[in-house]
């Protein structure tokens, strides 16, 4: 589910864009500011608003490092913003004096893209503001932009609906016509890049004034041609859909629309999950939180709405039973019901009866007296049987071992979706994080890796560049539901 949690009230004109650094919203309006705010609470920073365009702010997007804002107006420049001090660094003239319509920095922070309404593009190196390269799709507007996570390539999108594929050069690589009918509104990158064989994929979702959403995959060949396919069409909303953002995951995708709608899919299925329906006007903006499982969304009803995705988990856990409860009720559950639940998910109790089944009984006191529920039972090694449990019999050890093996090895094959298991212990994941080499493990289970394998992969073995772990709230929330159904 989601929740409304805040509404921004701060803007004088239509919402035109939002964008989420680690800890910072920044929001660009037609009323000629940007405004930045703590996205721990929503406070707005001391330096807010920024002003120093001349005409309305079309778009903004943060430096990887969420230390620098870029943002673009009718006024033919593109402005660098310090978000320390919220101080001007730079101001990117735009070639040929047009209305920059979008602007969007690459992952590595190394270059930085403007379009403007005559169809120039300008590409900026961003370390020194220095113009690079130039180019131009005649007779439209450049409305769209978005690097690909590799940050050799971005795409934009024109008011004369198509999709072209660019790379640093300025060389065209592919041409997408008539993508959306009438013109495209928006386009953005999902963060993954998938590998196999002789191809590399990117993701890349698009919205036009068809009303349509579209998620494409584009095919990059060892020859170094280019491919794009049309994979779903998403038809969630009645009206031109005006922005769309992928999660940090790329498992979830969001979009606004003329209805005043906005829409949350499951981007891998193409399932919508949600609609959310508290702008008064067209939602112009959208974005998530890299960080934590919020969406921001920007309106022409001059706010901004902030919405916390619920993960749908229940806690179920505990070392003990309330005062009261009947202890006898959990040990006699049925083998048949207690089946039902994943292991992680028994009490003590279920373990105590488990034990019996498997003619393990004369090790239910010891198991009582250490606490050990389901989630204990699965992470036991032969150093806790027999230094902590005291377990003194090494054959009674090894088939206590050998049996919670057997039950690991049958929730495996019970049904549970394998993209639910972490890849290092196979258990059902419960603080799933994505690592840098784009998998997601079980937070404990990554960290004891990485603090032992030298930062390699585990899936991959190349070094780890770096140790930072991202929470998988998206994925948090697919285990939750999968739960409640199972």
């Amino acid at each position: 589910m989601t929740t409304l949690i805040c509404t921004l009230q701060d803007h004088r004109d239509d919402v035109n864009w939002c964008a989420f650094s680690g800890n910072l919203l920044a929001t660009c309006s037609g009323d000629k500011t940007l405004r930045m705010y703590n996205s721990s609470d929503f406070s707005e920073l001391p330096f807010s608003p920024l002003s120093g365009h001349g005409y309305g702010v079309h778009c903004c997007c943060f430096s990887a490092c969420g230390q620098f804002l870029a943002s673009c107006s009718t006024d033919a420049t593109t402005m660098v913003w310090s978000t320390d001090t919220g101080e001007i660094e730079a101001v990117l003239e735009h070639p040929g004096r047009s209305q920059v319509r979008i602007c969007a920095l690459s992952p590595d922070s190394a270059h930085l893209v403007s379009g403007a309404s005559d169809g120039s593009l300008a590409l900026w190196d961003f370390p020194s503001k220095q113009l690079r390269r130039t180019g131009a799709v005649n007779d439209t507007t450049m409305v769209a932009c978005s690097f690909s996570p590799c940050s050799q390539v971005f795409m934009t999108g024109s008011t004369y609906g198509d999709l072209r594929l660019w790379d640093l050069e300025m060389n065209q690589l592919h041409v997408e016509k008539n993508a959306h009918d009438l013109g495209v509104t928006c386009c953005t990158f999902a963060p993954s890049i998938l590998s196999g064989g002789q191809v590399v994929q990117f993701r890349l979702a698009s919205c036009g004034q068809d009303s349509l959403l579209k998620i494409w995959a584009i095919n990059k060949f060892t020859s170094g041609g280019y491919k794009m396919q049309l994979l779903h069409t998403l038809t969630g909303q009645a009206a031109p859909v005006l922005s769309c953002a992928f999660s940090s995951d790329g498992q979830l995708l969001v979009s606004g629309s003329v209805d005043k709608t906005v829409t949350v899919y499951d981007a891998k299925n193409a399932v919508l999950l949600y609609t959310l329906n508290q702008h008064e006007r067209y939602v112009t903006a959208c974005c998530f939180s890299p960080t934590s499982p919020l969406i921001a969304t920007g309106s022409m009803d001059k706010t901004v709405n902030i919405w916390r995705l619920e993960d749908g988990c229940t806690d179920r856990g505990g070392k003990s039973l309330p005062e009261g409860s009947d202890l006898t009720s959990s040990e006699e559950r049925s083998s048949a019901s207690r089946s039902k639940l994943l292991v992680s998910d028994w009490s003590e109790g279920d373990v105590s009866a488990w034990l019996a089944e498997e003619g393990l009984g004369g090790l239910v006191d010891k198991f009582r007296a250490n606490n050990i529920d389901g989630t204990e039972l699965l992470s036991l090694t032969k150093e806790t049987l027999a230094s902590e449990m005291h377990i003194e019999s090494v054959g009674l050890r090894s088939k206590v071992l050998r049996k919670v093996e057997q039950l690991k090895s049958d929730s495996v094959c019970s049904g549970i979706p394998d993209e639910f298991l972490c890849p290092i212990t196979r258990e059902l994941m419960r603080e799933p994080v994505i690592a840098a080499d784009g998998y997601s493990y079980e937070r404990e289970a990554i960290d004891a890796w990485i603090n032992t394998k030298n930062r390699s992969s585990p899936m991959t073995n190349l070094p780890l560049l770096t140790t930072l772990l991202t929470p998988n709230h998206t994925l948090k929330m697919a285990i939750g539901r999968w739960k409640t159904n199972n």
